[in-house]
């Protein structure tokens, strides 16, 4: 679960918070479970969806290129995507910038990964398009953090769900209820 830490810096607004648990601090793969709080206060849990996470796993002190996706507790509330919107309440950027070729580490074609992505305000303005490249912390720190589509291998510092997974909750999220996510290994969400 989460700890007294991670707890303290979920906004009280917050009425939605994205649980991205990935297996170990090392580990690239992990758990994602969208909770929404009641009008009492507590914590529904959703639906525990398989995630995807950096190669090197996770780390409190994210630097570009370090391979490891930044644990944290971070608003979610822009969305976008090479695909047109699939009928999420968060502001969406449909651009064909969003299109990618690359390849996965593990030989994996990146093409489609960015059809839809939720921006994770890792290190960015919020309130714009995910392919802004403002990076508040310095270019040193990284960026480009998002939730996307899984490609099948792990990612460079995002998170990654089935596609079907990652259009259920852009839908599922509301901007008027704050959300937010958590993420991290289990021992740092327990803090």
């Amino acid at each position: 679960g989460l700890g007294p830490r991670t707890l303290a810096r979920i906004p009280a607004n917050a009425r939605q918070v994205l649980v991205v648990k990935g297996a170990g601090p090392d580990a690239n793969r992990g758990t994602a479970r969208l909770y929404a709080r009641t009008e009492a206060g507590d914590w529904l849990p959703g639906r525990a969806r398989p995630a995807r996470n950096a190669l090197r796993g996770w780390t409190d002190d994210h630097r570009a290129g370090d391979l490891r996706s930044p644990a944290g507790v971070y608003r979610i509330g822009d969305a976008g995507g090479l695909l047109p919107n699939p009928g999420t309440h968060l502001p969406y950027d449909r651009s064909d910038e969003f299109a990618e070729d690359g390849t996965g580490f593990t030989g994996e074609s990146l093409a489609g990964a960015f059809g839809h992505v939720l921006a994770i305000d890792y290190n960015r303005v919020a309130g714009v398009s995910p392919l802004d490249r403002a990076r508040p912390l310095g270019e040193e720190r990284g960026g480009g953090i998002w939730v996307h589509i899984d490609h099948g291998g792990p990612t460079h510092g995002c998170v990654s769900l089935a596609r079907t997974d990652l259009v259920a909750l852009l839908r599922e999220l509301r901007p008027e209820w704050h959300p937010v996510i958590a993420m991290g290994d289990g021992e740092r969400l327990a803090r």
